[in-house]
């Protein structure tokens, strides 16, 4: 049997600080690097292929996100 590919949307709201401490904890990686490690250790997926399409993805959006809310 050949590989089966899988795509899907996934949509979740966090916590600022959830998010801040989740990608701090893990050397500062980006949202869809986090995403990818879960997704691998879970069920060991040969091949994993992450976007973010809309929020931040890492902690420098972040804070662009939070300068812009405080600047509006």
């Amino acid at each position: 049997m050949t590989d089966i590919k899988i795509k899907l949307a996934i949509e979740f709201s966090i916590a600022e600080s959830d998010l801040e401490d989740g990608l701090a904890e893990y050397d500062e990686l980006s949202v869809d690097s986090l995403i990818r490690q879960i997704l691998d250790k879970s069920i060991a997926v040969d091949d994993i292929a992450c976007t973010i399409v809309e929020g931040p993805n890492n902690l420098e959006e972040v804070d662009e996100l939070r300068t812009a809310s405080a600047a509006g």
